[in-house]
């Protein structure tokens, strides 16, 4: 049994889409979250690349889990208007790739960790007109609790759920990014399960937000799998390994699966893989292993 469908965010592998399709299909991965395309971010490719880009897709045999896009991840103190404009380009991409999610952001402010009423309220107006857009086109957006953003607590991301969750808004569920913002992941998933529709596989360390592969920080990431997949979960895992400047690699009891990393991108990518992979063959559902 295999059921769990794996991406990743094959930008950090390479910059160029041909190497980044290379090593996914090395590693049997036949989905990725682009993000970063041939060194332009995902919003920003013209017709014409979004096209060679799905050309390469479908030669591959690699279909888009979400787009691993921007939207959301500017000040509330600027352009709303332009960004809207952006944000419905990335709507447009997304269906010509046949993507179904959009991830997205829920705004910064100058104002540090403290958010006023009206700050809240604001960001609720703007969601709701891109969840509005969302509708009518027929995609989903996943608010992804990254670390400064008004969803980045796991307070903060129950007051967007239970305010604006519907068809087409959910969430992703980022441990690191919770560790990061000194949260409980197993408080986070319990309060936030119900609205989970897709899952960044990435770790940290609560003493310094380090990054680290799956299963070796403090993100609980093996209890929010099992417990997810005893759901009956059937949404993506997308591997976000963020580990270009992990300096403990040299220190890690690397098994076999692990041994001989190739250097630079492909290597942590490998690896962020491999500590999923892990992960994985240990969690069982009524008795039955899953990968």
């Amino acid at each position: 049994m295999r059921y769990p469908k794996i991406s990743g965010f094959s930008d950090e592998i390479a910059e160029d889409v041909d190497t980044q399709f290379a090593v996914l299909g090395k590693l049997g991965i036949r989905y990725f979250e682009p993000r970063g395309v041939d060194g332009k971010n995902i919003a920003d490719l013209s017709e014409e690349e979004v096209s060679r880009l799905g050309q390469k897709m479908e030669e591959k045999g690699i279909r888009v889990s979400s787009i691993g896009s921007p939207i959301g991840k500017v000040k509330l103190e600027e352009d709303f208007g332009k960004h809207f404009e952006q944000f419905k380009r990335v709507v447009e991409i997304a269906k010509k790739l046949e993507a179904k999610y959009i991830r997205m952001f829920s705004f910064y402010h100058e104002g540090g960790a403290d958010w006023s009423q009206a700050e809240r309220q604001e960001v609720l107006a703007r969601l709701r007109q891109m969840i509005a857009y969302a509708g009518k086109q027929d995609v989903v957006l996943l608010h992804e609790n990254e670390k400064d953003i008004y969803g980045d607590t796991v307070d903060r991301c129950v007051d967007l759920m239970e305010e604006l969750a519907c068809d087409h808004f959910r969430m992703v569920f980022d441990p690191a990014n919770f560790v990061q913002c000194g949260q409980d992941t197993r408080e986070g998933y319990r309060r936030l399960k119900e609205y989970v529709a897709y899952v960044h596989i990435k770790d940290a360390l609560m003493e310094d937000g380090r990054v680290v592969p799956a299963g070796s920080g403090d993100g609980h990431v093996e209890y929010v799998l099992q417990e997810l997949l005893s759901g009956r979960y059937d949404g993506f895992l997308s591997v976000e390994p963020h580990l270009g400047t992990f300096a403990g690699l040299a220190g890690l009891e690397l098994d076999d699966k692990m041994a001989g990393l190739p250097q630079g991108g492909e290597g942590t990518f490998t690896l962020a893989y491999r500590a999923l992979e892990e992960i994985l063959d240990r969690i069982s559902v009524n008795g039955m292993k899953i990968f």
